[in-house]
């Protein structure tokens, strides 16, 4: 199966992008890392600041891509990338607003198939992604690191899957936008490791809409 998307720019100049991203903003992929363990440590060991240091984190790093990778460095080969930034930002404002400030989206571990497969997502933008890309030839720093979109969409739909409570629709706009763009563009370039990004998309929205509904149901119940 092949596509053909096109692109205002070639592989080389995609994959000299990470490298210019990646070796000027080192070490601070390392950073990240750690604010994705810190985000996956306080679903499991909840404390009263646990949501909004979760949604900072996610804020955080949809306002690092968007004005730093996006606006920063891909506009140097796509100038799409302004738009793309401003949704970046637009999302990172929209889990400091809801998530942080109004604490509207709460997040909590249960032995369900929602955790469960929040899990994998998570387990694949943190160590599979990059392991499978190391294999598939995208060796570091030519290759999309964590903090970057596609891995960060796929942790970002991982953590939602958690919600504690009915997520707003809105929220998800965006990471659904990417979840295909993104994909259809990097898989027409060979970047097979962001299947999981399509998977992540399609999977994560489904079972938010599924987790959502059960929510209605169990508040018009009570």
């Amino acid at each position: 199966m092949t596509f053909n998307m096109k692109t205002p720019f070639t592989l080389e100049q995609f994959l000299d992008v990470f490298k210019n991203y990646n070796t000027t903003v080192w070490p601070i992929q390392i950073i990240f890392y750690f604010l994705g363990l810190c985000a996956i440590v306080l679903i499991f060991g909840k404390n009263r600041l646990s949501d909004r240091i979760i949604n900072s984190i996610l804020a955080f790093l949809w306002l690092w891509i968007g004005i730093v990778y996006h606006i920063a460095f891909f506009t140097t080969i796509n100038k799409a990338a302004y738009l793309f930034g401003i949704l970046f930002i637009i999302q990172g404002v929209i889990f400091l607003v809801m998530g942080v400030f109004r604490e509207s989206i709460r997040y909590q571990y249960k032995k369900d198939i929602y955790s469960l497969t929040g899990c994998v997502f998570l387990c694949y933008a943190l160590i599979l992604y990059p392991v499978l890309g190391y294999f598939l030839g995208h060796v570091y720093p030519y290759s999309p690191t964590f903090g970057l979109p596609c891995p960060t969409v796929i942790f970002t739909f991982g953590i939602l899957l958690f919600a504690g409570k009915r997520i707003p629709y809105f929220v998800l706009f965006i990471p659904a936008f990417w979840s295909f763009l993104g994909f259809f563009a990097a898989i027409s370039f060979g970047i097979l490791e962001d299947i999981g990004l399509l998977a992540a998309g399609l999977i994560g929205i489904a079972m938010i809409i599924a987790k959502n509904n059960g929510y209605k149901a169990a508040k018009h119940a009570a």
